[in-house]
């Protein structure tokens, strides 16, 4: 059966997975980035990775149809070319020639937000459904948009930058450098922020008694939903989390917006409340075309999934 490589680059860790077109997992594996080498650097730990996956899963070579690589950055998908990669310190990087030049196999990259969408969307939460978009909430606020069972990308794959839609005007900065953006309300790192502030103006609280403000993380406020500080942050992060995905809803109306990052472990705790204000704000209702909101479910192995998914598309 024909096989096919996905690769996930992350500013620590490359993550690799060999799958069937059914999705069956032969082997995976990661490695450090490397990036602080340069490209070429990095380039060879991939190789040394896929040659790794490659001897544990005593996969032939002649198995392998192609790669498909995940990057962060904006990412020229048609060409294979980091445009910039700031966390890898890449710019106009030819990442496609280098890879298919050590490695053999051909080619294919495109934004690691994007890959991880596509994974979701055919091995996932998705794979029941044409149109679908993942959001992550991390550090930041990424995803990437399904349409009729393809990834959108927008002009020169440089679109579906969803964490920067602004969801209030002249509001927090971003570090875009733009004031409001999705992902300064939404990502872990806004929440995170706000927990702080809310607990250090009420004292009497049980975060305030549970945690001190070096280890406050994204969940901490969920951990105490009767507690009313916690219960104003969660208010504040859902007011905000609704208000972007109901813009992303009206514009692009999928079947289901998927839900990855640490924030997403809440579950039901996070996806039951905001599919509630979100049904309440959609644009003519729930009736006629209802929009799912589920937690995504590969995890950390979405962008490798979909790295994989998007070698499938490779000619032999």
């Amino acid at each position: 059966m024909k096989k096919y490589i996905g690769i996930d680059i992350g500013g620590m860790s490359i993550k690799g997975i060999i799958i069937d077109s059914e999705g069956e997992v032969y082997c995976q594996g990661n490695i450090v980035t490397g990036w602080q080498n340069g490209g070429g650097a990095m380039c060879r730990n991939i190789k040394e990775l896929t040659e790794d996956m490659l001897e544990r899963g005593k996969i032939d070579r002649k198995e392998i149809v192609g790669v498909g690589v995940g990057c962060p950055g904006m990412i020229d998908s048609k060409n294979g070319v980091v445009i910039f990669a700031g966390n890898l310190n890449l710019r106009n990087y030819p990442l496609a020639d280098m890879l298919h030049t050590i490695l053999g196999f051909p080619i294919k990259v495109t934004n690691d937000a994007n890959a991880a969408a596509l994974g979701e969307a055919t091995f996932g939460a998705g794979k029941n459904y044409s149109d679908s978009i993942l959001i992550t909430l991390g550090t930041g606020v990424g995803g990437g948009i399904i349409i009729n069972g393809e990834l959108f990308e927008g002009f020169n794959s440089a679109g579906a930058e969803l964490g920067h839609m602004v969801i209030e005007a002249n509001g927090n900065r971003c570090t875009c450098g733009r004031r409001g953006c999705f992902e300064a309300y939404s990502s872990a790192s806004a929440l995170i922020k706000k927990t702080r502030e809310v607990m250090e103006d009420n004292p009497d609280s049980e975060m305030w008694r549970s945690y001190n403000l070096d280890t406050v993380n994204g969940k901490t406020a969920f951990e105490y939903p009767e507690d009313h500080a916690a219960k104003g942050v969660i208010d504040w992060y859902l007011k905000y989390l609704a208000c972007g995905i109901t813009n992303l809803a009206n514009i692009f109306r999928p079947q289901v917006i998927m839900l990855g990052g640490g924030v997403s472990e809440e579950g039901e705790r996070l996806t039951k409340p905001l599919q509630q204000r979100v049904d309440a704000q959609i644009f003519g209702g729930t009736e006629f075309s209802p929009v799912q909101i589920v937690k995504a479910t590969l995890g950390s192995r979405a962008g490798a999934f979909g790295a994989a998914t998007l070698a499938m598309h490779t000619k032999d």
